[in-house]
């Protein structure tokens, strides 16, 4: 059977193989000091043996539980971005099945890293377990951005690097929804937060924004537990909480996921006059809001927040900008600016 590469052709082409197998890539090397995150990595190609050259860099968004809206929505910001720029960069999206799979994100980390991506934008599921697999990337010669959920500041300097945050301030936005909860009670009412995840800094840091607008409101904090960030979780422990506290006038809720696990178990116990708070303004609550069986809400934009993130990391990638935290917008979501 006749071969369908002529010998001379072979020849070059073997040629070309044995000489970029020699090549690799270096490795990003720690310092004494601190490891920032590396500059561009060479560019990869695709086809024969890299006769096809891509040129566009890959980066990697890696995501917490698909299964809530908020990451689904981000997840659409990403893609729908990646596709108006589809000459400057290629996205490979992927996240976790649940809040909690911490392993499965750490493996998922380490897989793009494998895969030799250019950037990884991560929004990880824990703030402390995933900095180990975000300093392989670095050393890996690859860009890491920290989204939605800030990597925890003692493991980064433990690890010696560091990795510019691009995303909402979490107090300042929970502390919005606190103090609007707070103008329709009383001094003195009863209200429960339901929190994160305990090693998630968004969840550390929207309980301390409901405490810091309970406290100037003076209304009372008589539980705080986790829900885990699921609806599931919520409803169990919201349904526990109403009996033991019968004054209960408000649920301060760390995401809406868990906002709607509230209003189903205050259904479900046939009590009213609860004010619910949410944070993260999917659309499951927004009709909720609009029929005041959920007070308010709080966007950060979720849509934006990995497009944010993916900018960073293009910047960098492209010498434009050095490594740097940037702050992103949070809003007061409530029936007055749905209308």
């Amino acid at each position: 059977m006749r071969s369908l590469v002529q010998p001379r052709f072979h020849s070059a082409l073997m040629g070309l193989v044995a000489g970029l197998m020699l090549c690799g890539c270096s490795q990003h090397e720690a310092t004494e000091g601190e490891r920032t995150p590396p500059g561009p990595a060479p560019a990869s190609s695709t086809g024969i043996s890299g006769i096809m050259q891509h040129s566009r860099p890959r980066v990697a968004l890696v995501m917490k539980s698909l299964a809530n809206e908020f990451f689904k929505t981000m997840q659409d910001g990403a893609e729908a971005h990646q596709k108006l720029h589809s000459s400057d960069y290629d996205l490979v999206a992927n996240g976790i099945e649940n809040e909690t799979d911490v392993a499965r994100q750490i493996a998922l980390v380490e897989g793009m890293v494998a895969q030799h991506v250019d950037a990884i934008v991560l929004a990880p599921a824990d703030s402390k377990a995933l900095v180990p697999a975000c300093a392989k990337a670095l050393d890996a010669g690859i860009i890491v951005i920290n989204i939605d959920n800030k990597l925890d500041s003692s493991a980064l300097a433990e690890k010696r690097i560091q990795i510019p945050f691009v995303g909402p301030d979490n107090r300042k936005g929970a502390r919005l929804a606190g103090a609007f909860l707070a103008k329709r009670l009383k001094p003195g009412d009863e209200v429960a937060i339901l929190e994160g995840v305990p090693n998630a800094f968004n969840g550390i840091q929207r309980k301390l924004g409901f405490e810091d607008a309970a406290q100037a409101g003076h209304l009372r904090v008589v539980a705080a537990e986790t829900g885990k960030w699921e609806t599931r979780e919520a409803n169990r422990v919201a349904g526990s909480l109403i009996p033991q506290h019968p004054e209960l006038k408000g649920f301060l809720c760390a995401n809406d996921s868990m906002a709607l696990g509230v209003v189903a178990a205050l259904r479900e116990a046939n009590k009213v006059g609860v004010q619910v708070v949410g944070f993260d303004n999917i659309q499951a609550v927004q009709q909720l809001i609009r029929d005041g069986k959920i007070l308010c809400t709080v966007d950060q934009h979720g849509d934006q927040i990995a497009v944010n993130g993916i900018l960073a990391a293009l910047a960098i990638l492209g010498k434009k900008a050095i490594p740097a935290d940037k702050e992103t917008p949070v809003d007061l979501i409530t029936a007055q600016t749905l209308k």
